[in-house]
């Protein structure tokens, strides 16, 4: 995966993830369950994956436009961009 196709890399903020990870925010907030986690790396929420029944990582970007995501999952080092529909890893 690269990043050459993606023109949203200079929009990162954040890449640390939150410790502890307690799982998706918003899931915890209403009870909801989650598959895998993806964190915002504009502002860093932590969300669900689309996998996941409320889709929260998706959610957000459409309430906000931020367009990156990284994976969430222990030893998982793959970003995602919404706008451009593109995997990726940093180097």
């Amino acid at each position: 995966m690269a990043n050459s196709s993606c023109s949203h890399v200079d929009s990162i903020t954040t890449s640390d993830l939150p410790v502890p990870l307690l799982g998706c925010e918003e899931c915890l907030k209403v009870g909801g369950r989650w598959v895998h986690l993806r964190m915002c790396l504009t502002c860093g929420k932590v969300g669900c994956c689309d996998n996941s029944p409320n889709r929260h990582a998706t959610v957000h970007f459409h309430e906000t436009a931020h367009p990156l995501v990284r994976s969430a999952e222990p030893d998982e080092t793959w970003n995602w961009c919404y706008v451009d529909e593109l995997a990726f890893v940093l180097a």
